[in-house]
């Protein structure tokens, strides 16, 4: 790094979690076991999803394309974090971390709208199970899904560019495990109260959006069920509910850590590991334990 106020950063510093050495092994363990059981558990159910012909509703597709989600959400920053722990070495060139960031909000943000997508199925399937089929057919999921996909890649585009509009000369020290807009931005030679209000106007607001979403549908779907109490109905109640444990591990860090300007509080370096790493780990754990036709198939792959 150059000492004249016309250089740029080429690399920053990624404090970690700790500087204790035994803590850094214990943090290794838990993310890769965490790690592992995201990779596992996740394409368990792609397979179980994709060979078990009963498993074709609209639900399970979604399903598929979630782990599929989950799977390159957590490998954005947990492969590196594990590298890191292991070896000790926190240099990561300004480029890759601008690659990073940019696919951490690109997959993030895409699955925030593929579980808004999701709570939509689920409302359709309770609330008008007459016009399911034609509403949820195979050609509108995948319409929904590429919708999902763009709406993440525009958004990420936003904050990236964002991004690579500051200067940055030093310093250069991230107080996190990966790169992410909070700790980052606060480290730009430049006032970035605007741009730190657009960023915070960019992620927080389409994580508060699409949970509003959310618990708009729930909340139709519990009025409902309670209008028509039935076996089906409370099937499909339960279906919801592991949505709603889902959702509140992803949403209410992202709105803590993203819907204010990054210098307003800290943000805590702990609150992002429910959501890069926990939140995807659960997944699998939530809607296979609630979906007994998921158990089944992967009981039936398991005996083939």
């Amino acid at each position: 790094m150059a000492q004249d106020n016309s250089s740029r950063v080429t690399e920053f510093i990624l404090l970690g979690l700790s500087d204790r050495r035994e803590l850094q092994l214990l943090f290794f363990t838990l993310f890769f076991l965490a790690y592992a059981m995201v990779l596992l558990g996740n394409l368990l159910i792609i397979v179980t999803v994709r060979t078990d012909p009963k498993l074709s509703s609209p639900m399970y597709f979604l399903l598929c394309n979630l782990s599929f989600i989950d799977i390159c959400y957590t490998s954005v920053t947990a492969p590196r974090v594990l590298v890191a722990l292991l070896s000790g070495h926190k240099a990561i060139a300004f480029e890759g971390c601008m690659a990073q960031l940019f696919f951490l909000h690109f997959v993030g943000s895409s699955e925030m709208f593929l579980l808004t997508v999701m709570a939509f199925d689920r409302y359709t399937a309770i609330c008008r199970p007459l016009h399911y089929r034609a509403i949820m057919a195979r050609g509108a999921c995948w319409a929904l899904v590429t919708a999902c996909w763009a709406g993440g890649f525009i958004h990420s585009t936003v904050q990236t560019v964002l991004m690579l509009q500051l200067p940055f000369c030093g310093p250069n020290t991230i107080h996190s495990y990966f790169c992410d807009v909070p700790p980052i931005v606060h480290l730009a030679c430049t006032d970035t109260a605007l741009t730190e209000w657009l960023m915070a106007s960019n992620s927080g607001l389409i994580s508060l959006g699409c949970f509003l979403v959310l618990v708009a549908s729930y909340v139709l779907i519990l009025a409902k069920v309670r209008a028509r109490v039935s076996q089906g109905n409370w099937k499909a109640l339960s279906t919801c509910a592991s949505h709603v444990m889902a959702v509140t591990l992803l949403f209410m860090p992202c709105i803590f850590t993203y819907l204010r300007p990054a210098g307003t509080l800290p943000t805590s370096k702990y609150v992002c590991v429910i959501y890069t790493i926990f939140s995807p780990m659960m997944n699998p754990l939530i809607y296979t334990l609630r979906s007994s036709e998921v158990k089944e198939s992967m009981w039936r792959l398991w005996k083939r």
